[in-house]
């Protein structure tokens, strides 16, 4: 290997070569995907300046090696408690960096190639975990008349209404919903791919009333703010999800024993439509799934289409079936009766 690698400025070079002029220039990957990139060399390069017993800043290209990485991915497992998805996610992070390394550096193909050989891990998929009609009802009816409780009702209503990621819903601006002609709102998903969805008029009218409560009416103003003005974070949209499940669970005690996230409601939104007859393909559009595929798995998880099936398959009449007409003494005799 050359002496270039083993230039501390070479790696701090190209990371800002990846992060500028690849990700976010050339790729023009959304805010989101960089900062999970961000995040997952960050945790790396740290491991490795324990590793080595020196800083950030004198890393090198060399210090990048095989060994390193596996145990980098194993620590995320058992010291960070990072789940098999979690772990990918990072490996994933890595072998789009050293790509894009050995592009400029061919020199380093050879300890790349070994890192970019690290298979994902497989991890099995839970069952899909949804609320029912009632459910999901208790919920959106559980939020007081405060102003926070409005803004959780009407938020809540938005994600159930579209099935929504509630990335999609929190960067939400109020010139995005359009309730004066088409009834619409206008969300920005993955790969900054552009989708409009209907919206019901008991969603359009919590929606109008909301927006009257907004302290800044702007177009350009957050959908959602939080009690400060900005736009609402993941977690502080599962908070309030809590909130509303605890209020819920009076008069629904089925939803204690669920665990509610974003998610969940987009899941829900999913199922009920399924079960409504709605098409996979107008599913997967609603939702935004790029790969159709995506959406069979709500197919599977859908417990009430497999009864009909089962109830419309006849049962198989099993003739000359011998059934013994007195139990024997022991069964060894039984056996033998056989």
């Amino acid at each position: 290997m050359s002496t270039t690698a083993n230039k501390a400025t070479d790696l701090s070079l190209m990371i800002c070569k990846f992060f500028g002029n690849y990700l976010i220039q050339q790729r023009r990957l959304s805010q989101n995907t960089v900062s999970a990139y961000r995040d997952s060399l960050k945790l790396y390069l740290i491991f490795l300046s324990e590793r080595a017993k020196q800083p950030v800043a004198r890393l090198c290209i060399s210090d990048l090696e095989y060994d390193n990485t596996l145990d980098f991915l194993q620590s995320l497992e058992e010291k960070r408690h990072n789940s098999i998805r979690t772990r990918n996610g990072r490996l994933a992070a890595i072998k789009c960096f050293l790509n894009y390394v050995a592009t400029h550096m061919p020199e380093i193909m050879p300890q790349a190639s070994k890192i970019l050989s690290i298979p994902q891990k497989t991890w099995g998929k839970p069952l899909i975990d949804y609320l029912d009609r009632t459910e999901i009802e208790a919920m959106i009816s559980a939020a007081d008349s405060t102003w926070s409780g409005q803004r959780d009702q009407a938020m809540l209503l938005l994600l159930y209404n579209t099935g929504a990621r509630v990335t999609e819903v929190i960067n939400l601006k109020v010139q995005d919903i359009d309730l004066q002609y088409q009834h619409t709102v206008r969300f920005l998903g993955k790969g900054r791919k552009e989708r409009v969805v209907p919206l019901w008029s008991k969603t359009m009218a919590h929606l109008k009333k909301w927006i009257l409560k907004l302290p800044s009416e702007q177009s350009t103003a957050p959908l959602f703010p939080n009690r400060f003005g900005f736009a609402m974070t993941r977690s502080g949209v599962r908070k309030r999800l809590h909130l509303l499940q605890s209020n819920a669970v009076k008069k629904c005690p089925s939803l204690s024993k669920k665990c509610i996230t974003p998610h969940t409601i987009r899941h829900t939104t999913a199922m009920h439509l399924l079960q409504s007859g709605v098409d996979l393909s107008l599913i997967a559009l609603w939702l935004g799934h790029e790969q159709i595929e995506t959406t069979h798995q709500y197919m599977s998880a859908n417990l009430e289409m497999k009864e009909k099936a089962l109830a419309s398959l006849a049962p198989i009449d099993i003739k000359g079936e011998r059934k013994p007409k007195s139990y024997p003494e022991s069964v060894l005799n039984y056996l033998e009766s056989l």
